[in-house]
């Protein structure tokens, strides 16, 4: 049963779970606190993917004190091998006699096995307590393991006229310092950035996290149908890069390949690139959250296809003009039941811009 003093343990295990934010991929943000006579005796956070886990790093902070403890945990116990031993029997073997998880894990590998191998070693547990905020943190990791899909978030710099750019392609910079420091810290968070071909002609960038310490650098994925990018792009001169491609063009291949890319042909309609395999190939390369930034054509084919989750929008106080680029491709719409309806989740100023992030309205 759930008493007033666990939300207090549980939001502290919660702060420790977010220490994880950038480094814990393809693995959830997991913290966790023993408490023991009202006070904490060990506590911890899963720091990254292949290390203890966040449960194991808390039994060893706690020592013999760990025995009587009440376990606070983010997320349920594993109870299978990984990467690392099931962190349930560690639990068990140290001999806490309680156990608080906010929410059920999602993996089928665990699933309600981790709490159930709890109980029948005759340890009470609990779960459910700060569920929603434990999911919104590993909203990738859940969407991943209950749909076979990452959880693709579109980062969109735009004026206030929704234009991202002039018609001739000039887009430097129409959001400020503040703005682009913020993408930082969603690439940071994220698997994967993943961009169109024209994009990459157009900026040549590399798509990596800057100025977050600390931080895992991302997957850099594009989507480039007729292969055209160049293998001297900027975007290859570090390692991780995937190219998804309608074309078996064998020579354009091998000289990517030879520059360090994973080339992946995956033909959809009209020679165009099947976005929905690519992204499950992703999720089948364990990534939780992509961070889409793309201009009009991609933008488009992900939230036509219904792809996309999230949009991060900032919106700077400038008019660009009828003739400059917009958000995203969609066509014409001929009837209202074709529109995109997001939900607001946040509204806030960074810099002297807007930072917009909505959620797309699904079903």
């Amino acid at each position: 049963m759930i008493i007033a003093a666990d939300s207090q343990w549980m939001a502290r295990a919660l702060q420790l779970a977010e220490r994880g934010l950038y480094t814990t991929s393809p693995n959830p943000r997991v913290g966790c606190v023993l408490v023991k006579d009202g006070a904490v005796v060990g506590e911890g956070w899963h720091e990254r993917a292949g290390e203890s886990h966040a449960e194991v790093h808390a039994l060893h902070a706690a020592g013999e004190a760990a025995r009587g403890a009440t376990a606070y945990v983010t997320l349920e116990p594993c109870s299978h091998y990984g990467r690392t031993p099931p962190c349930a029997d560690a639990l068990i073997e140290a001999g806490v006699a309680r156990v608080v998880a906010a929410v059920q894990d999602p993996n089928p590998q665990v699933a309600g096995n981790g709490l159930a191998r709890l109980r029948a070693a005759g340890i009470e547990t609990d779960s459910g307590l700060m569920e929603d905020t434990v999911r919104e943190l590993n909203i990738g990791f859940f969407a991943r393991m209950t749909r076979g899909l990452p959880w693709v978030r579109s980062k969109i710099a735009m004026s206030l006229d929704a234009r991202t750019a002039l018609a001739n392609g000039e887009s430097k910079w129409i959001t400020g310092k503040a703005a682009r420091q913020d993408v930082q810290h969603w690439r940071a968070r994220s698997c994967v950035v993943l961009t169109g071909i024209g994009t990459v002609l157009a900026d040549d960038p590399q798509l990596n996290v800057r100025s977050i310490e600390g931080a895992s650098q991302p997957l850099r994925a594009v989507v480039d149908n007729q292969l055209r990018l160049p293998p001297d792009a900027r975007l290859l001169q570090q390692p991780g890069v995937v190219i998804y491609t309608a074309s078996e063009d064998a020579q354009k291949i091998v000289a990517l390949e030879a520059a360090g890319a994973r080339v992946v042909v995956l033909p959809g309609t009209d020679g165009q690139v099947n976005v929905a395999a690519a992204l499950g190939d992703l999720a089948d390369q364990g990534c939780n959250e992509v961070l889409v930034e793309a201009g009009t054509k991609l933008n488009g084919s992900l939230l036509q296809a219904g792809l996309v989750d999230e949009l991060v929008l900032y919106v700077a106080p400038q008019f660009l003009g009828d003739m400059a680029r917009g958000i995203a491709r969609l066509g014409e719409f001929t009837s209202l039941e074709q529109r995109i309806e997001l939900e607001w989740k946040d509204i806030r100023q960074v810099g002297c811009d807007l930072r917009i992030i909505a959620r797309v309205k699904k079903g």
